[in-house]
C-alpha cells in the first residue's frame, strides 16, 4: 500500500509544470534571477514558447536548494555544483527504489 502511495507522488511530481511567475512565488527568487540562472545553465526550463517558460518539480527543488546554500554563504557556482551532485545522488537512489 505504501509503495502505491509513493508511485502516486512520483507520478504527480513528474507531471507538475508551472510558469516562471509561480516559481518566483514558490521559491522567493525574483524572475530576473531565475532567468539569469537559466542563462548560466544552472536550471533549464522545459519550454520557451515565446516568453512562456515552464518549470517542473526538479527545477523548483534545485532553486530552493541553491537558495538555501546561498543563504549559508556559498557562491552561486559552488552552490549549483554541490546541488547538482546532491540531486544526482538522490535520483540514483530513487531509480534503485523504483527497480525493487
Amino acid at each position: 500500500m505504501k509503495s502505491e502511495l509513493l508511485d502516486t507522488d512520483f507520478n504527480f511530481l513528474e507531471k507538475l509544470m508551472v510558469g516562471i511567475g509561480e516559481v518566483a512565488e514558490i521559491t522567493g527568487i525574483p524572475i530576473r534571477q531565475i532567468r539569469y540562472w537559466e542563462e548560466k545553465g544552472i536550471i533549464e526550463s522545459l519550454s520557451q514558447e515565446g516568453k512562456n517558460r515552464r518549470y517542473n518539480y526538479y527545477n523548483i527543488k534545485t532553486i530552493l536548494l541553491i537558495k538555501e546554500m546561498l543563504d549559508e554563504g556559498y557562491t552561486l557556482d559552488a552552490a549549483a555544483k554541490k546541488v547538482k551532485a546532491r540531486l544526482e545522488m538522490i535520483e540514483n537512489t530513487l531509480q534503485k527504489i523504483r527497480k525493487k
